[in-house]
């Protein structure tokens, strides 16, 4: 990024947005400078202003909730920033995900839900592969390995071919959620990131 091109305010300051990398959502709203502007493209963690201290503020230094930052934008104007970062932990002092937990209005339905959706069972899969293996399914299924969890996702993507023949649509959004949920557990089971499947798509819409 051409720092030298961004058009700080009369006190050296400029709006942050911090959103999340994978499910986009916004976590905080806060000011840089300068100096913490260059401070987090060198450590890409997220480093801020704080106004009320009138000093520079690194996000997890007394909470330990510190954010890796995958990669920081300008607007068009070049009078604010957003910084996409990968939390560890809340990014809300109250304990909340995001500091916009009070809301006003709800989201349409199907307003991003596969994106949330997809997000939460990545991060419950995950932590399901410690669980007993007699008492959850994901874990059972990690267990029993690569050729179990095959046959499942063979049986589930069987099944969406055939629920695609019926006129009931949500017979066919049921077998399709079956059928991404053990493509993820399957996923998991490789260690691979879901992320990795995202940038593959995204360099096949290049082509």
């Amino acid at each position: 990024m051409a720092t030298e091109t961004l058009h700080w305010d009369e006190r050296g300051l400029m709006p942050v947005a911090i959103c999340d990398a994978r499910s986009g959502e916004l976590l905080t709203l806060a000011w840089a400078n300068r100096a913490a502007l260059d401070e987090t493209l060198q450590t890409r963690r997220t480093v801020l202003y704080s106004r009320s201290r009138g000093s520079i503020w690194r996000k997890g230094e007394s909470s330990g909730n510190w954010q890796h930052v995958v990669a920081v934008s300008a607007d068009c104007d070049r009078d604010a920033l957003c910084y996409y970062v990968l939390p560890q932990g809340p990014a809300c002092h109250t304990g909340a995900a995001s500091c916009f937990h009070d809301r006003l209005l709800e989201p349409d339905a199907l307003a991003g839900d596969l994106r949330r959706a997809i997000e939460h069972l990545r991060s419950t899969i995950a932590a399901r592969r410690t669980s007993d293996p007699d008492r959850s399914y994901v874990a059972r299924l990690l267990r029993d390995g690569i050729d179990r969890i095959g046959k499942k996702i063979g049986e589930e993507a069987t099944e969406v071919v055939i629920a695609a023949k019926n006129p009931d649509d949500n017979e066919l959004i049921w077998e399709s959620a079956d059928l991404l949920f053990h493509l993820l557990v399957l996923l998991e089971a490789r260690g691979i990131d879901p992320d990795a499947v995202g940038s593959h798509l995204l360099q096949r819409a290049k082509t």
